[in-house]
């Protein structure tokens, strides 16, 4: 009999391809979305859909009577911005939402591993020198980041009161095919959809700011591997947090230049004033995933990037 894995958020960019790597090892996938930024289109013909808001008690029941060996959760609210303008918001999604599923997990008769999706670069802030260690202070600048150390949190918890299995994985910068070209997080949709527009790349302040970015299909990689590997026992926090990235700083000017080359396409940059508390820097330590997960970055930038842009010409074919 395969395994059983619901996956919140599948019908998203990350959650999209997690879905497709655990059918590919032999899963039953079922997928939990409401829409709300998700795509139908970006479920796997091979995988269960059911629409519904996290926050829901149908998704709760859905956790309860599953009978999942994993559940996978990527549901979220995402952009920082949006985070800053509705801090309540964005708790009431990526707090309270985390927590009904928790609470099922914990009622359910047959309980699943949690597998959560945190962030690498929100939650450590510029109080650290990158790459960043899972250990490292964390201090997070917005209500986005904030709430995500606030699960993280809650799963230890749950892990050391009610012997709940759950590994949180910490994102660099993800990118790559299906990402939406349209939010902050997106600068490489973003820069691919301006090149095959014919226009000018707009980089924000000097464009020394950094990001570790890692492509999608090796995050999926991790959350499979995640969702089947010896744990360390339950404790502190970190434990069972590992950062998934390259540990590869690149700033916005060698995206841009690595994007025109990798495309053919050549195109201007275009300055404009830098966005008030935007990160400067941020990378993280992948030494950990590398020695509990067995996981390791496959794709360098500029064959994730060439790939990248192809599925956005393609889109336009």
């Amino acid at each position: 009999m395969s395994k059983r894995a619901l996956i919140t958020g599948g019908a998203g960019f990350i959650g999209s391809h997690v879905a497709d790597a655990l059918l590919a090892r032999g899963f039953h996938v079922v997928v939990l979305d409401d829409l709300s930024s998700g795509r139908r289109e970006n479920v796997p013909a091979l995988a269960e859909f059911v629409q519904a808001d996290v926050r829901s008690p149908d998704a709760a029941q859905l956790v309860r009577e599953g009978g999942f060996d994993a559940v996978i959760h990527h549901a979220a609210q995402i952009d920082v911005r949006k985070s800053v303008q509705d801090p309540v918001h964005d708790a009431s999604i990526n707090i309270l939402g985390a927590l009904n599923l928790l609470e099922a997990v914990r009622a359910a008769a047959r309980r699943p591993r949690v597998i959560f999706a945190s962030t690498g670069g929100a939650i450590y802030g510029d109080f650290v020198t990158p790459p960043n260690v899972e250990d490292y202070a964390k201090d997070p600048d917005s209500p986005y980041g904030i709430a995500k150390l606030a699960v993280e949190h809650y799963l230890a918890y749950y892990g050391r009161l009610h012997g709940l299995e759950g590994v949180v994985l910490r994102y660099a910068n993800v990118y790559g095919p299906r990402q939406d070209p349209h939010g902050e997080a997106g600068v490489v949709a973003i820069f691919c959809n301006r090149l095959l527009d014919g226009k000018a790349l707009t980089v924000f302040g000097d464009g020394t700011q950094t990001r570790d970015y890692v492509h999608v299909k090796d995050v999926a990689a991790a959350n499979a591997a995640a969702a089947t590997a010896v744990l360390p026992a339950a404790g502190r926090l970190d434990v069972r947090a590992m950062n998934v990235g390259t540990g590869v700083e690149t700033d916005v000017l060698t995206l841009a230049e690595t994007l025109r080359q990798v495309s053919g396409r050549d195109a201007g940059i275009d300055f404009a004033p830098a966005r008030v508390g935007e990160q400067l820097r941020s990378a993280v330590s992948i030494g950990k995933v590398q020695r509990v997960l067995g996981w390791q970055p496959q794709r360098s930038l500029a064959e994730g990037l060439k790939e990248t842009f192809e599925y956005f010409a393609a889109q336009r074919a």
